[in-house]
């Protein structure tokens, strides 16, 4: 299951991203963490100190990586080099799965124990000063975009992604990437601006969008929200003394956390395998499909000098059959 955290800079996302993570991992359950905002904070809210954050891999540096294993035996891409970040997966692909090694993790991927549970956490890479000027954060974002396209994920295992701040996911289709997207808004005029223009994209895209209101004080600030969002507000969440002491560098167990907001995030878990039940895959790929075509048409072929449409192959369908058949490719041959 794919589950974006979006929101405006400050409302929290990447705070309540991290302790949904830490919750699935204290169930065990297979997850993967990727920080994609260009401030890069997700690192350090799942525990890790200044110098391992800094040491983390960059997906970006490890695009050309990515694209060569991804790229597999697929007949319609020509090079690793005419991939972008749209371009879909065909015959011959290599898709990734949560549950694997595989070179795009060993290269980009770093374990993070949580307690009982542990993470692969990956990360985007900062948007330092010699991008300025020369490159945007959306090219950085397009590793993540790449990875998502090419993943079969099932009920039970999880990738979570800290998205960058605001709508600027909105240049590509990576929010349509996603089975859940939770924004985080706070009880202010501009708390619930990204959640408009969220809502506005989420209904012609068929996107899950659910509101967590963050840092609610009381019947006023709830009241707000609802009358802003309606149905979409799922669940709010107040004042954390065991998120406070995580931010002094104290590590509380997480077991310590207020029971209040541990069944905030139930809830949030509760949702996320509910739209278990609204997969369509079909949809999936056609979005996939849709938005490469519209990159390659914009600027995909002007870049790298072929026909990107080219690279749709009309006959493949993303879908979990496609865990079963890499299975089989990895199953040991019989004596």
């Amino acid at each position: 299951m794919k589950i974006a955290f979006v929101g405006k800079g400050g409302s929290g996302k990447t705070t309540l991203s991290s302790l949904f993570i830490r919750h699935l991992a204290a169930a065990r359950a297979p997850v993967v963490a990727v920080d994609a905002d260009i401030n890069q904070h997700l690192g350090a809210a799942l525990g890790l100190d200044e110098a391992e954050t800094a040491a983390l891999p960059a997906m970006g540096a490890h695009l050309p990586l990515i694209k060569d294993y991804l790229r597999g035996t697929n007949p319609r891409i020509a090079s690793a080099e005419t991939m972008i970040k749209t371009t879909p997966p065909g015959e011959g692909s290599r898709l990734l799965r949560i549950s694997e090694d595989n070179p795009v993790y060993e290269a980009c991927a770093r374990t993070v124990p949580l307690g009982e549970g542990e993470v692969r956490l990956m990360a985007t890479g900062p948007f330092t000063e010699s991008d300025l000027g020369v490159a945007c954060y959306h090219s950085k974002v397009g590793a993540v975009e790449l990875c998502l396209n090419h993943l079969v994920d099932g009920r039970g295992e999880f990738v979570v992604v800290d998205m960058t701040a605001g709508s600027d996911s909105f240049a590509s289709g990576l929010f349509t990437r996603f089975d859940m997207t939770f924004l985080v808004a706070e009880p202010t005029r501009k708390g619930i601006a990204v959640y408009r223009q969220y809502k506005e994209y989420a209904r012609d895209f068929d996107v899950a969008l659910r509101v967590v209101g963050n840092k609610v004080q009381g019947p006023d600030d709830l009241a707000f929200l609802r009358a802003e969002v309606g149905d979409d507000l799922l669940i709010t969440v107040g004042h954390s003394e065991w998120v406070r002491a995580i931010e002094k560098g104290r590590a509380p167990r997480f077991a310590e956390l207020e029971e209040p907001n541990r069944e905030a995030l139930r809830t949030l878990h509760d949702a996320v395998d509910a739209s278990y039940e609204r997969r369509d895959w079909q949809r999936y790929t056609r979005q996939m499909v849709h938005f490469h075509l519209k990159n390659a048409q914009s600027w995909g072929n002007a870049k790298t000098g072929a026909d990107l449409a080219a690279q749709v192959d009309p006959a493949f369908a993303l879908d979990e059959s496609a865990l079963a058949g890499r299975a089989a490719e990895t199953a040991p041959t019989p004596a």
